[in-house]
This record gives C-alpha cells, structure tokens and sequence, in this order.
C-alpha cells in the first residue's frame, strides 16, 4: 500500500487545515487508517484512527475530525482550532490490526506533511 498525505502547511493559532491521505489499494476499506505526528526532538505520537470508528488523542478530541471516503481510497483529518502546539509533521499510515493507537501496529505509512501553527 503506497500513502501520499497532503494539505500541509502554515496557519496562525484558531485556524483550520484539512490534511488528506491517497491510498493505492484497492482494499484500503479492509485496512484501519491513522494519522500520528512527530514534533522535532519528540517521539512520533498517535493522533486519530478510522476503522468503523474513530478514536482520537485527548490532545485533538474536539478539535481535530478524521474521516474515510472508501470509494476513492482517501482519508482526511480536519483540524480546528489548531495551537502552536499542535505543529509537526503528521503522518497518515495503515494498519491490519484494526483500530489501533500504537505505531508499531501500522504497516505502512506515508512520507509526512508538514504542518506549523505560529502563535
């Protein structure tokens, strides 16, 4: 399965940014999809997961929305109110292991979109 995550970019503190993540398989219903994100010298960190349902990071519940369109093999997270905290590089990758919150559980991953919130 190849990922190609997009939609990055830089935005002040409230705004919104709306990342997507392309999937070249033609199972990507089957497989439960993740964001995570990595901040510099921070260990990368779950962030949302839609498989059936979705679960979040209580750092983004409320804030952040991740959803599926199974018919063009996509998976979007929508962000509001996003913080200064919240920039990193946000990863998109799926997993066989259904919903899950821990990295080593995912398969394959996406190249990273870079997100930067100033204050």
């Amino acid at each position: 399965v190849q990922l190609q995550a997009s939609g990055g970019g830089l935005v002040q503190a409230g705004g919104s940014l709306r990342l997507s993540c392309a999937a070249s398989e033609r199972t990507f219903s089957s497989y439960a999809m993740g964001w995570f994100r990595q901040a510099p010298g921070k260990e990368r960190e779950f962030v949302a997961v839609s498989s059936g349902i979705t679960s979040y990071a209580d750092s983004v519940k409320g804030r952040f929305t991740i959803s599926r369109d199974n018919a063009k093999n996509t998976v979007y997270l929508q962000m509001n109110s996003l913080k200064p905290e919240d920039t990193a590089v946000y990863y998109c990758a799926a997993s066989g292991y259904g919903s899950s919150h821990v990295k080593d559980d995912y398969d394959y991953w996406g190249q990273g979109t870079l997100v930067t919130v100033s204050s």
